[in-house]
């Protein structure tokens, strides 16, 4: 009986110190996890898988994943940075900072009009890219307030707030030109540009010249997720089937039903970027590393290094596996 009890309380007194050895082991210990911060830069508007990209950023930021630092508007239409406010608001997140290009850039609009549908359903109080605030000096706050290599950013339009901040000069922000601040702050560039091994793409082509200046002058690691991967990554049939409400659903509904090409789904560039830029370009692709190279016009040629400091996405996973994965974030 006095062995017992000995036995008992010995259990007792060891108990605390076995659930911190087995917890300090835990590789899985939610708060060893650090979110990815992530400044996302999009062209919405000329196309809706931008609403699936930031839709599955919030996603994963409320599963602690992401730290969404700032949204960009890199178009100059009116309605990018009211869409974006509306995002962020409808997923809690109404505080996010969103900018917009105060220089000349592109300026498509939307033809099939979801994005003056989600500035009329939802709420934003951002109600025009003039009432954003300066992308350029935007990225340069980010940018400064953050601790060294820890921002990914990912792009998934034109390069055009990047290559203005590149251009930057030091200021009472930050004593650091755009690119000093580039190298200091950024982890890596994860862009939905280009076609591989060589192409004209959409988001390099509109302007060339940024795009051409940013990929030969970017000072960091460069991901590129490129027009041959999210051409083959069909999502949104099953996300306007479901019960939800949500402003990616809206979007989907109707620019899927202006299409007759569509009416299964849509292609998936800008997801693949984000997927990549969070879980690891390992996870569902492999990457040929290298350099890009862009010409005046806009098309871009390749040359494999193997020390390059750039890489393209290939396939790993299928890209039907991929297409649910991200259908599943796209419906969170």
């Amino acid at each position: 009986m006095v062995q017992e009890f000995r036995f008992t309380l010995l259990r007792i007194l060891l108990a605390p110190f076995i659930l911190l050895l087995i917890f300090s082991c835990n590789p899985i210990n939610k708060s060893t996890i650090k979110p990815v911060k992530i400044i996302f830069d999009s062209d919405l508007g000329p196309d809706y898988d931008d609403v699936g990209a930031i839709t599955l950023l919030h996603a994963f930021a409320d599963s602690g994943k992401v730290e969404i630092l700032a949204t960009m508007a890199s178009n100059n239409y009116d309605l990018v940075a009211p869409c974006l406010n509306v995002i962020n608001t409808w997923y809690g997140r109404a505080d996010i900072p969103v900018g917009a290009p105060k220089t000349t850039g592109v300026n498509i609009g939307c033809s099939q009009h979801w994005t003056d549908s989600l500035a009329l359903h939802y709420p934003h109080a951002i109600r025009s890219n003039d009432q954003a605030q300066d992308a350029r000096l935007l990225y340069r706050k980010i940018l400064a307030s953050q601790p060294d290599t820890s921002v990914v950013i990912v792009t998934v339009g034109f390069l055009t707030n990047l290559n203005d901040l590149l251009l930057s000069q030091a200021d009472a922000i930050s004593p650091l030109n755009g690119k000093e601040l580039v190298q200091k702050k950024v982890n890596r560039l994860v862009s939905m540009a280009g076609k591989f091994p060589e192409g004209l793409e959409f988001n390099v082509k509109e302007d060339s010249t940024a795009s051409r200046y940013v990929f030969g002058n970017w000072p960091t690691k460069i991901l590129l997720s490129g027009f041959e991967i999210g051409e083959k990554i069909i999502t949104g049939k099953n996300l306007i089937q479901s019960n939800l409400k949500s402003p990616a659903k809206m979007a989907y509904s109707i620019a899927l039903s202006c299409s007759q090409s569509d009416k299964n789904g849509r292609m998936s560039w800008d997801q693949s970027a984000v997927l990549a830029a969070v879980q690891g370009s390992n996870v569902n692709f492999s990457e040929v590393t290298g350099k890009i190279i862009v010409e005046p016009s806009g098309y871009n040629r390749w040359i494999n290094l193997e020390n390059g400091t750039h890489s393209y996405l290939v396939f790993k996973n299928s890209p039907d596996k991929i297409a649910e994965i991200i259908e599943h974030y796209m419906m969170h």
